[in-house]
């Protein structure tokens, strides 16, 4: 069974271009109009929800559910939708694990937005235009209400052992082998993967970067999988989260406290390197390094997120240069 998941969550990795990397691009793959998913009161469901809203508010989501007959077994903040290969692909697992069959997604932006469907039991969540059960409200309780109303009037219900309050303080690793704040040495003769993004302009961005990496590399298309990586000849293979500041921290294993506000990055300015604040709940991207046999991870020897993907690999890659004295 766990092999049979982990097939389905990489095959997903081969069905298009990119991962979403916006809440934006997630969404846009919802096509709304569809019904609630026939088994939503038989099946276990994930709730992903946007990080301002506040326990009291998802404490009433949960008992709601419960009253309804939706069991939802974890809650996730909606960064983690789209916070990068590795992190989608670790989701999927657990999610899989837990025996997720549908997905349940909030927003709070002036009004309540909830968006129902089933999960497909891939890294990317959803298909492309998934039918999907949507309704929204300015009052979260007449929301509920008509969630409980479409529910209970049209589905069976088997759901009856739920929780009493929402699983908060989930969150994913991105990292699967060894965690190091250094860069690899064999770097300097293996070979790196840098996939594409699937964005004519961005990618056309990536290539002219990606000339002041020193050491040999490829662009690669945006849908291989690492296997098929290894199969190339690659060992090494380009990766970056993008997430909030203290959610990509968070998933990338770094220590940080939760009254912390603010995260210092290590940024380059002309090539001189600067010391950067940037706010905890600022939307950042940080690269690194990951070897595809071992999948052991090469972080770099400092914090360089950074707010566009274009300066984040910048960092990186002046970081590495500096690491190893190259010009």
């Amino acid at each position: 069974m766990k092999l049979f998941s982990i097939v389905l969550i990489f095959a997903s990795l081969n069905a298009f271009a990119q991962l979403p990397t916006t809440e934006q691009q997630f969404l846009s793959r919802l096509k709304p109009g569809g019904p609630l998913p026939e088994k939503l009161l038989m099946t276990k469901s994930v709730v992903f929800y946007p990080y301002e809203m506040t326990t009291k508010e998802l404490e009433s989501i949960q008992r709601s559910f419960q009253r309804t007959g939706i069991d939802a077994v974890v809650y996730y903040e909606n960064d983690l939708v789209s916070a990068g290969r590795d992190v989608s692909v670790n989701l999927a697992e657990y999610l899989n694990s837990r025996e997720i069959a549908n997905l349940i997604y909030l927003q709070k932006e002036g009004e309540y937005i909830i968006y129902i469907t089933e999960y497909n039991k891939k890294a990317n969540l959803v298909e492309q235009d998934q039918a999907t059960f949507i309704a929204k409200n300015t009052a979260l309780d007449a929301l509920l209400q008509s969630i409980y109303i479409a529910a209970v009037n049209g589905l069976k219900s088997e759901n009856f052992l739920i929780n009493d309050y929402p699983e908060l303080g989930n969150t994913v690793k991105a990292i699967d082998g060894r965690r190091n704040e250094f860069f690899a040495i064999d770097l300097k003769v293996d070979p790196l993967a840098v996939p594409k993004f699937g964005d004519e302009a961005m990618d056309k961005e990536l290539e002219e970067i990606m000339k002041q990496y020193p050491f040999k590399y490829q662009l690669t298309e945006a849908n291989l999988s690492e296997v098929e990586l290894r199969k190339k000849g690659f060992l090494y293979v380009l990766r970056f989260v993008c997430s909030r500041n203290k959610v990509a921290s968070n998933v990338l294993e770094y220590p940080m406290s939760k009254s912390q506000n603010a995260i210092v990055s290590m940024t380059y300015n002309g090539g001189a390197p600067e010391i950067k604040n940037i706010s905890a709940d600022a939307a950042v991207y940080k690269f690194y390094f990951k070897h595809l046999e071992s999948r052991n991870v090469f972080l770099g020897t400092k914090w360089d997120a950074d707010t566009s993907w274009q300066q984040a690999l910048i960092n990186q890659i002046r970081g590495f240069r500096m690491e190893f004295k190259i010009q």
